[in-house]
């Protein structure tokens, strides 16, 4: 296979772990005879800072003439006020507007030999293997927006179209998994909630009768994520729900360090990330975990490129890696843990 992967290695740590996931890529490439062709491009503080624009026309025409896009992470301490008008993240969500990505996907599992890292016991994160799929153009986000001096308002809209979609792609997903379904809204206050309800029993009644549905105000779905994690399977929600539950489940194995994501739309296209930000504190020290990017390359192989088998090969790597006792600092805070690139050997050996 040939294919043509964009580069969006951002600010802080990002270039640092999106390098280790890419020497992972060419490896898989020269094992199984593909031809991946990389390109970089700015995004974020570093393209403000060069261009003025967080996403540069050069690195949108870049993604949009891709297969697949791989992402580090964004923003560092000179854009941290809100209040700015030009910030990095408006790059990534300009970037989810133009390619029409609306689903990210973002998968929580646990690592039998990280059961020590995790903040819950161990008997809680036996088979915890979850699916969270966050709706990710519409609701708050992208509402509009209004400010004076006394007060703010957000609008949080939603259709039947941005709905529907995302609840079909979860039931299709939860289909081939385990077969069940949590829809998280707040139909008990929310008008947007109610619709997004009525929406999936809807589609669920009349397309997935084989899939079990259940339905979960947000609160509930944020205390049960932690009481009996391993009762989830796939989880669909609203985009602000969604970031803040995966943010929460992202303590599950212990560090955001160890959580990939995929942003998908109607085709092939994608964008794939860790989940963790730009982490300025410690860029350039070479402590950053690369495990979260290695295994959202693993996520691009099997959703843009179609190659399945060569991402459970990388995602096989990974575990062992881990099983081996490579951690980094984030896993192992001391003098014995593993370096950005030692962690990346490590993957890279058992590949």
């Amino acid at each position: 296979m040939k294919a043509h992967i964009a580069l969006l290695a951002g600010d802080g740590i990002g270039p640092e772990v999106t390098a280790e996931a890419v020497r992972c890529l060419e490896v898989i490439a020269r094992q199984h005879g593909h031809d991946f062709q990389f390109e970089s491009a700015l995004v974020g503080a570093i393209a403000i800072d060069t261009t003025g624009a967080p996403l540069p026309d050069p690195t949108l025409d870049l993604v949009k003439r891709s297969d697949a896009i791989l992402f580090g992470a964004i923003g560092t301490p000179k854009y941290a006020d809100p209040t700015l008008k030009v910030r990095p993240e408006q790059g990534l969500l300009k970037l989810r507007q133009e390619l029409g990505l609306y689903a990210n996907l973002r998968p929580v599992t646990c690592f039998d030999a990280l059961v020590d890292v995790s903040p819950l016991k161990a008997e809680l994160l036996d088979g915890v293997d979850i699916l969270v799929i966050r709706e990710l153009t519409g609701g708050i986000y992208f509402g509009e927006k209004t400010r004076t001096e006394t007060t703010a308002t957000d609008l949080c809209s939603y259709s039947v179209t941005e709905v529907a979609r995302i609840v079909r792609l979860g039931a299709t997903l939860a289909r081939a998994r385990r077969g069940k379904l949590t829809s998280v809204d707040k139909a008990n206050v929310l008008e947007t909630s109610r619709l997004w309800r009525s929406v999936t029993q809807q589609i669920m009644k009349d397309e997935f009768p084989d899939v079990a549905l259940e339905h979960m105000y947000i609160d509930a779905a944020a205390m049960h994520l932690l009481r009996r994690p391993s009762d989830f399977d796939v989880v669909i929600t609203e985009n602000m729900f969604g970031d803040i539950l995966t943010d929460e489940a992202s303590m599950l194995p212990g560090s955001l360090g160890l959580c990939p994501s995929a942003s998908l739309g109607s085709g092939t296209l994608g964008l794939y990330e860790p989940i963790h930000g730009s982490a300025p504190d410690i860029a350039g020290r070479g402590i950053a975990n690369p495990y979260a990017t290695i295994l959202s390359a693993a996520m691009l192989l099997r959703h843009s490129l179609g190659l399945e088998a060569e991402a459970r090969q990388v995602e096989a790597a990974v575990n062992r890696a881990i099983a081996d006792g490579v951690r980094t600092a984030d896993l192992k805070p001391s003098a014995a843990a593993a370096s950005t690139r030692e962690a990346g050997d490590a993957v890279v050996a058992r590949l």
